[in-house]
This record gives C-alpha cells, sequence and structure tokens, in this order.
C-alpha cells in the first residue's frame, strides 16, 4: 500500500513535505485532521489565474473554430452558384451583341481601351490584341468556365478562370453594365480563395466516390501552366517581368504553384503536411467569407445612407421617378399602377431605405436577419421585375445568400435531391453527422 493511498495506514516519520502535501494535507498538518480553508490572500491570487485561463480557453476555441473546419459551406456553395449562373446567363443573352458590347465592333474602341487601362492599371486579356478570334475565345472561356464552377468541377482551377474571363470582360468595356456587374467583379476575385466545392458539387461527388488515381488535374495544371507562360510572355515587353503588370503575374503564378503543391502534398506527403494544407486552406476560406458578408453589409449600409441625404428619399417620393420612366419599364401598366397609389410608393420608399439601414446592426439576431433577408431579396425581386434589371437583382440575391441558415438550405437541398430519382446525397449525410460538432456561426 502506497503512502499516497487517503484509505490506507497513517505514514511514517519518513513522510516527505511533497508527499503530505499529495495526500491533501500541507505540510506539518497531522493526519485525519480538518484541511485549512484558504485564506483571502490566496483566493485572491488565485482569480487572476483563473481569469488568464478562461481567456485562454476562450482563445484556443477562436482558433480552433477559424482553422479546424471551412465554416459555411452551403453558403459558399450558394454563391458560387448563383454568381457563375448570373454571368453564365448573361453572357448567353448578350452572345449575338457581344461583339458590340466588349468586342472589335463596341463604341469604346481598342485604342480607348488601352489609354484606360494604361491609367488604372486593370487586368483584361482582351487588350492584348485586336484580333477577332482572339475575343471570340476569351468569350467562349468565360462561358466555359461559368458553366463549370456553377457544376462545381475542377472548382479550385475553374475559380481563376472564371475571374479571368470576368475581368478580362468588365475591363474591356467599363460602360457596360447595370451595377450588378460591379458585385460579379468582387464576387469573381472572392470566391479563389473560398473552398467553395465542399458541398453541391461534382468534386465533392467524386470525394464521396473515393477516387484516387486523378489524371485529369495534372493535365488540366499543365493547360493552365502553359496558357499563363504565353500570357506572360505577351505582356512581358523585354522580360519576364520588363513590362505589363508584372505584380499581377506574380499573383497568377503562385495561384498555379499552391494547385501543384496542394496535389502534390495530398499524393505523396504524410498526413501531418496534409493536415497543416488543410489549415491554411480553412483559414483563407474563413477569411475570404468574412470579407464577403462584411462587402454585403458594406453595399446596404452605404446605399441605405446615402439614400437618407436625399430629399426625395425622405419625403417618400423617390420610387414614384423610375417607375415612369420607360427605359426601366418593361411591364408599363403594372408601373402605372404602382406609380398611381402614392401609399404603396410611400411604404416602398421608406421600407427600402429602413431594410438597407437596418440590415448590418441585426446580424446577431437571428429571427430579425432572416426577416430582413427575406425583405431584402424580395426587393431585388421586385427591382427585377418592375425595372428590368434582371442581372443586377440575380447579384444581389447571390450575395445575400451568403446569410441563408444552413438549416434552410440543407431543406432545399434534401428537396432537390429527392426529386431525382435514385439520387445519393452522400455530402449530406456527412454534414449530417458533423453537424452536432459545428458551431454556430453569423451565416446559420
Amino acid at each position: 500500500m502506497s503512502t499516497y493511498d487517503h484509505d490506507g495506514p497513517t505514514a511514517g516519520p519518513a513522510e516527505s513535505p511533497a508527499a503530505r502535501t499529495a495526500n491533501g494535507r500541507p505540510p506539518g498538518a497531522a493526519a485525519g485532521a480538518l484541511p485549512e480553508a484558504p485564506k483571502a490572500s490566496d483566493r485572491t491570487s488565485e482569480a487572476p489565474r483563473a481569469a488568464e485561463a478562461a481567456v485562454e480557453t476562450r482563445a484556443a476555441r477562436a482558433v480552433r473554430l477559424v482553422s479546424a473546419a471551412a465554416l459555411g459551406p452551403y453558403q459558399s456553395a450558394v454563391v458560387r452558384i448563383g454568381f457563375s449562373a448570373t454571368w453564365l446567363f448573361f453572357l448567353l443573352r448578350e452572345l449575338p451583341n457581344r461583339r458590340e458590347l466588349y468586342g472589335p465592333d463596341g463604341p469604346w474602341s481598342w485604342d480607348l481601351g488601352n489609354r484606360l487601362v494604361s491609367g488604372n492599371h486593370a487586368f483584361t486579356a482582351l487588350l492584348w490584341t485586336d484580333s477577332t478570334v482572339w475575343f471570340e475565345i476569351v468569350y467562349a472561356l468565360a462561358i466555359v468556365s461559368s458553366a463549370l464552377l456553377m457544376l462545381g468541377w475542377r472548382t479550385r482551377t475553374m475559380s481563376v478562370v472564371f475571374m479571368i474571363g470576368v475581368l478580362s470582360l468588365q475591363n474591356r468595356s467599363v460602360f457596360m453594365g447595370d451595377g450588378g456587374d460591379n458585385v460579379i467583379h468582387l464576387m469573381a476575385i472572392y470566391l479563389v480563395f473560398t473552398r467553395c466545392a465542399q458541398v453541391w458539387s461534382l468534386d465533392a461527388r467524386r470525394a464521396a466516390r473515393g477516387v484516387r488515381q486523378d489524371r485529369v488535374g495534372p493535365v488540366l495544371w499543365a493547360v493552365c501552366g502553359l496558357g499563363l507562360l504565353v500570357g506572360t510572355w505577351r505582356t512581358s515587353g523585354s522580360g519576364v517581368f520588363g513590362g505589363g503588370e508584372w505584380w499581377l503575374w506574380v499573383v497568377f503564378w503562385g495561384m498555379w504553384a499552391v494547385q501543384g503543391l496542394w496535389w502534390a502534398v495530398g499524393r505523396f506527403a504524410d498526413g501531418d503536411a496534409r493536415a497543416l494544407l488543410d489549415v491554411l486552406g480553412n483559414l483563407v476560406h474563413n477569411a475570404a467569407m468574412v470579407v464577403i458578408m462584411a462587402e454585403v453589409c458594406l453595399v446596404y449600409a452605404t446605399a441605405g445612407w446615402y439614400k437618407i441625404q436625399g430629399s426625395r428619399w425622405q419625403d417618400g417620393t423617390a420610387l414614384f421617378y423610375p417607375l415612369k420612366l420607360d427605359y426601366f419599364s418593361p411591364w408599363p401598366e403594372l408601373s402605372s399602377l404602382l406609380g398611381t397609389s402614392g401609399v404603396i410608393v410611400m411604404l416602398l420608399t421608406y421600407g427600402t431605405v429602413m431594410v438597407q439601414v437596418a440590415f448590418p446592426f441585426t446580424l446577431f439576431n437571428r429571427r430579425v436577419k432572416n426577416v430582413l433577408l427575406v425583405a431584402m431579396m424580395l426587393e431585388h425581386a421586385g427591382i427585377a421585375v418592375l425595372l428590368g434589371l434582371p442581372f443586377f437583382s440575380l447579384a444581389m440575391i447571390a450575395a445575400d445568400a451568403v446569410f441563408l441558415p444552413t438549416s434552410f438550405l440543407r431543406r432545399v437541398g434534401a428537396y432537390a435531391g429527392r426529386m431525382r430519382p435514385g439520387a445519393r446525397l452522400p455530402e449530406q449525410r456527412r454534414e449530417r453527422a458533423e453537424q452536432a460538432e459545428r458551431p454556430r456561426t453569423l451565416v446559420g
């Protein structure tokens, strides 16, 4: 029997102070004596240590929250699908007019585009040459990358190609767009840094099937590297970085190198290296999601506060005037019906301002946030119908979707899966098992 057993015999004289302390008795205390109550000074000194331990626990919990998993998988998937579908539908609708909008037949000539880009240093591949064939290639790549990103095929690569297509077309003719192009412009950049194919994608299906031998990925990586080499040489001037936007090519080559590193580590490295890259990917994804949410809040906050300063918004008549413009009246009878009711115009005017100003302040109250989210989506749907701005409305609804609750998105995904006979949704079963462990965030 050890002298450290509380139920054993009393320790002899050889008992050390450390042993008596381990027995729960301070040195010099007799066996069976009641322990002394802690002094006030001891309690005072223990309070900061307890507070420090609590702070460390919260800090560790915060680090685990932002690094252990890519948060908002369904929200990022909806943003990916929404923006790629919006851009795809726009490109398909403008297919007959593509050369007048962004090509060699447009009023914004190739020389004017070069003069503008030389001043603002924007990226566009359409100004590498004035060839009509090159324009058709870039436009076709923009359509294909939008469709593949929407489906979630090789999402890491397609997100970069999608961004290049968006920047190339929009920076070629900056005056073409209805406001939604600015949102797509920003979100195309942010999507590159998200892991937006965790669910509702062909990549997720391939991962669920456990396909290990990947031949398409290395071939696609090599083709993209060849395209980067041609682009770098075309804009380099006298050297690799002798002209053009050298810093932009450093970013593109860095992305290309990271893609190759990710594949090599996943194929050949041990589990620690893969875990490290996974944590880094989660950190980048979560930071990009925070930026997307902040961008949406900034858009609504600035729009609402600028409206407050306008006299027409203050007297409740602001929406009357666009309803009377022929250019923004695809349904003149409906616009006239709403415009003749002063009460409806006043309610819609004041309601728009209140919703936009209040939304950023309601993010920490889920119920109020969800109500205002529905109101904003209905507002954009009304803009699409009444003012004839469908792509602006689709872009804003896709941006609003980052705040949709996860439970709602899961139900929508389950319903869509049941509509397809024999559909299997392995990612939903995996997410359901992890739902109890995943912390709740602003996105749902």
